[in-house]
């Protein structure tokens, strides 16, 4: 879990960014805000969490799946690069 350690400071920002977001959606439906309003911010928080997804995931492709110590060839790097875009698509 290098990438993870390597990258934790930067994780664990968006996860309070994340926290804020879920918060304010809690704050939202106590004061029975606007539905629309409501939905927003629901889908701000859900686009969040599914970049804190994607940028976990392409860590652990980078780390575990092509495994950089052992010198992988162009073909493996430009797959791993093919599906790291898949997923940031996928998750948007």
């Amino acid at each position: 879990m290098a990438h993870l350690a390597r990258d934790k400071k930067k994780l664990l920002n968006r996860v309070r960014r994340i926290r804020g977001q879920v918060e304010a959606v809690e704050r939202a439906l106590e004061t029975e805000g606007e539905c629309s309003s409501v939905l927003q911010l629901i889908a701000g928080a859900r686009g969040a969490l599914n970049g804190l997804m994607a940028q976990v995931l392409e860590g652990h492709v980078r780390e575990h799946v092509i495994d950089p110590r052992r010198k992988p060839s162009r073909g493996q790097l430009d797959a791993a690069d093919e599906l790291v875009d898949v997923l940031r698509a996928y998750l948007k």
